[in-house]
């Protein structure tokens, strides 16, 4: 439990929503690493928020490493995260801008999408695209 108490003007579904939420989010890598610190690493892996551990696939990570340049090695954490704002239901958000910076690279974005207010969004779908194409280095986030 979080320790809070229930607000009176929250409904129970609500509640019960964020609980299942905060379930799923347990996958989340809680840690991210560079690329450069994963290719170092014989086993690339990260502990998830529920104390997991997250493999990475050497072969995508290989695939990012010849696909970007050598100064974003060091820069991109990994997973890449995508998040879910149950207010806006057709879109998610990256809010890292070297992340956008290399999905535009790898040609996954439009270069000519731009941060607004800390976020770059995208249509769920394209999200979920990108997250097939790349597994394990890709994650979504619910909220």
């Amino acid at each position: 439990m979080s320790g809070r108490l229930p607000d009176p003007d929250d409904s129970g579904i609500m509640r019960w929503m964020r609980l299942e939420v905060g379930k799923i989010n347990k996958e989340i890598v809680a840690e991210r690493k560079t690329l450069s610190q994963l290719l170092k690493e014989e086993i690339p892996s990260s502990k998830t928020k529920g104390g997991n551990e997250h493999l990475f696939d050497k072969k995508v990570l290989t695939l990012l490493e010849e696909q970007l340049p050598a100064e974003l090695h060091g820069k991109l954490r990994l997973p890449i995260l995508f998040f879910l704002d149950n207010r806006v239901t057709d879109s998610s958000f990256l809010n890292d801008e070297t992340a956008a910076r290399s999905l535009q690279i790898l040609g996954e974005l439009s270069k000519f999408r731009s941060f607004s207010k800390g976020r770059l969004w995208v249509g769920k779908s394209i999200a979920y695209s990108i997250m097939r194409k790349y597994p394990i280095v890709v994650q979504i986030v619910m909220g």
